[in-house]
């Protein structure tokens, strides 16, 4: 069973900077294909961000192209999500995904395909 928590969300005005991490534990965190998802209120969860074991294979949405990175530290089970040059719409709760993909090439953008999630954080863009 793997658990994963995610952390750096917050308040922060338009064009502004945010980094969220997501600490992984029970399984090995190389195995997993890494996602961040995001949900705000009253729309249906979308994909944001997501790369494989390796990290070099690297999928992003086409709303955060630009300007958010998603990376990860296998030797520290962490993934990031670097998002600059915030916007309102950004605003959600964004999620931490992984999906059991080891070697896997490609990454997967659909959230069925993932078998654990994290709790969320808050992310606020103020105009």
């Amino acid at each position: 069973q793997v658990q994963l928590v995610e952390s750096g969300g917050g308040l922060v005005q338009a064009g502004g900077s945010l980094r969220l991490s997501c600490a992984a534990s029970g399984g090995t965190f190389s195995d997993y294909t890494m996602g961040w998802f995001r949900q705000a209120p009253g729309q249906a969860r979308e994909f944001v961000a997501a790369n494989n074991w390796s990290g070099h294979s690297t999928a992003l949405a086409d709303s955060v192209k630009g300007r958010f990175t998603i990376s990860r530290d296998n030797a520290k089970s962490r993934v990031h999500l670097q998002m600059n040059n915030l916007e309102r719409a950004d605003t959600a709760v964004y999620y931490c995904a992984a999906r059991r993909a080891p070697y896997a090439a490609a990454v997967a953008r659909s959230g069925y395909e993932y078998e654990y999630w994290g709790q969320g954080t808050q992310v606020t863009v103020s105009s």
